[in-house]
């Protein structure tokens, strides 16, 4: 019987683009219009995710490596925003959550989580949740699954997990938990999956 269900951010209950930012962005870089706005940093951002640095040292680094031109305030504006909200995950959330107790397990950092906790209301349908930020460590990696086992106090199986990233999902089901490989192009699979869990 399930109990309990995880769900990812980024590309499950919202669509997410780093174009949106780049496009924002680049004007003000020393960049050529060939290159990979994100290239330069790939690292610091994977260490801010994963708690290793902070947000001032990210956006200190991030800045000086890009030869940003902008203010602060501007990049961290175009940083942010770069979110959809995933309509039918959403309703999907409306739906579970008087039945569920449901979580949230995401490699994020405080300045996407400060802007998603603000402009999206259905956030607040979750009981707990665990970033990689937070607990310094990064799916797929095996430890922020088991921080998730015991912040949440859930067996795993007894619990759905739902993410994008096929790496994570076989993660969790290292660990046992009913992990979902989610496409929001077609959420009708997710919806049979589930009913085959019992779930919808």
């Amino acid at each position: 019987m399930i109990r309990a269900i995880i769900f990812d951010i980024g590309n499950v209950l919202l669509k997410f683009d780093f174009n949106i930012a780049i496009r924002k962005l680049a004007p003000l870089c020393n960049v050529t219009p060939n290159q990979k706005l994100l290239a330069p940093i790939e690292e610091i951002k994977t260490a801010y995710e994963s708690g290793q640095i902070g947000r001032e040292e990210f956006l200190d680094k991030a800045i000086a490596l890009l030869g940003y031109r902008g203010s602060r305030e501007s990049f961290v504006a175009a940083w942010e925003d770069i979110f959809e909200e995933n309509t039918p995950m959403i309703e999907l959330v409306e739906q579970l959550h008087e039945r569920y107790p449901l979580y949230l397990l995401s490699n994020t950092s405080d300045i996407h989580m400060d802007y998603i906790l603000g402009k999206y209301p259905a956030f607040q349908r979750f009981r707990d949740a665990v970033y990689s930020y937070k607990v310094k460590c990064f799916k797929p990696d095996r430890a922020i699954y088991e921080v998730a086992i015991r912040q949440f106090g859930i067996n795993p199986a007894e619990t759905v997990f739902i993410d994008d990233l096929p790496a994570n999902v076989e993660s969790a089901r290292t660990l046992g938990f009913h992990a979902i490989a989610y496409n929001f192009r077609d959420h009708g699979a997710l919806l049979n999956t589930l009913n085959g869990l019992g779930v919808c």
